[in-house]
């Protein structure tokens, strides 16, 4: 597939997708809005490598002076990570931020709707989004579910982010026909632990498993996601009972701040560290690592299958 010529590919990306090489979109938001500089730029960096280490081109996809950019240099990942005027771009803003000429750090929906303009299957992300807690009176559910349900695109993610209401999130997946499948795991995993008290709706042990199931589900023509939770290492999870106190804890400063909409999750997850003792961060930054391992082996497996 050619990228969309509206598309900013690096050098090293399209000569990638023109060989027919494997190649891992990985998403911007968690640099500008997910973790404090410096950390979050010597993170992407590293993740970066280890996706290269795994035999894949890394692609970090962003929005920089209104051009969504597939790859990015050092120097443009040192913008996303320190520039304060960087906005966070789902679905809905693209176009907003295209034509104001905006720096924008890309959310999952809107990183898997540019990596499939650029033709690339898988793309690796922290935690996904979903339906938020409280959501039957607040109606607050992320675009990434409906972009899932549309962009043919195998996400990669440590689960749902805990602070989500993970129940109701697998539900409205199943009902907009998304499979999730856990990664090693019969439970589905809740980003910070690798339980969440759910059951995986499907298992697979093999990257190449996954990458079979992707290709028999986009030859049949099911068009949407494949979601892969990847449970995060067991030396690295916080236990879900103590995460859950910390959640609890920073949604009630959010609910007295007054803080919702786009601005709910990243408050969040700040406040998490905080209370924490800096612990979260440190999970984060372990599963986004793991996360780049498997989505690497992932995009080897399905470059093997359909070249």
């Amino acid at each position: 597939m050619t990228p969309h010529p509206l598309l900013s590919v690096a050098p090293e990306v399209r000569e990638a997708l023109a060989e027919g090489r494997p190649v891992v979109a990985l998403e911007s938001t968690i640099i500008s809005h997910g973790m404090p500089y410096p950390r979050n730029v010597e993170m992407a960096r590293e993740v970066e490598q280890i996706v290269r280490d795994g035999g894949a081109t890394p692609a970090t996809i962003a929005v920089l002076d209104g051009v969504p950019r597939i790859g990015l240099s050092a120097a443009e990942l040192d913008v996303l990570a320190s520039d304060p005027s960087v906005s966070k771009v789902s679905i809905r803003d693209l176009g907003y931020v295209a034509a104001r000429r905006a720096h924008g750090a890309t959310t999952v929906a809107a990183t898997m709707r540019l990596a499939a303009l650029a033709g690339i299957p898988v793309f690796v992300t922290g935690g996904l989004g979903g339906v938020h807690r409280g959501a039957e009176s607040s109606m607050d559910v992320s675009a990434d579910l409906t972009e899932m349900s549309r962009t043919d695109v195998a996400i990669v993610s440590a689960g749902v982010k805990s602070l989500l209401d993970i129940g109701r999130t697998l539900e409205v997946l199943e009902t907009l026909g998304v499979p999730v499948v856990a990664y090693r795991s019969d439970e589905f995993p809740s980003f910070f632990s690798r339980s969440s008290g759910f059951a995986a709706p499907m298992r697979l042990d093999e990257p190449a498993e996954i990458a079979a199931m992707m290709r028999a589900k986009w030859e049949l023509g099911l068009e949407g996601a494949v979601s892969v939770a990847n449970p995060v290492p067991v030396e690295d999870e916080i236990p879900q009972a103590e995460i859950e106190r910390t959640i609890r804890q920073a949604l009630a400063d959010a609910d007295a701040r007054g803080v919702h909409g786009k601005d709910i999750t990243p408050y969040l997850l700040g406040r998490i560290v905080e209370l924490s003792g800096g612990a979260s961060l440190e999970t984060n930054i372990a599963l986004v690592r793991d996360n780049a391992r498997l989505g690497a082996a992932i995009a080897v497996a399905y470059a093997a299958l359909v070249r």
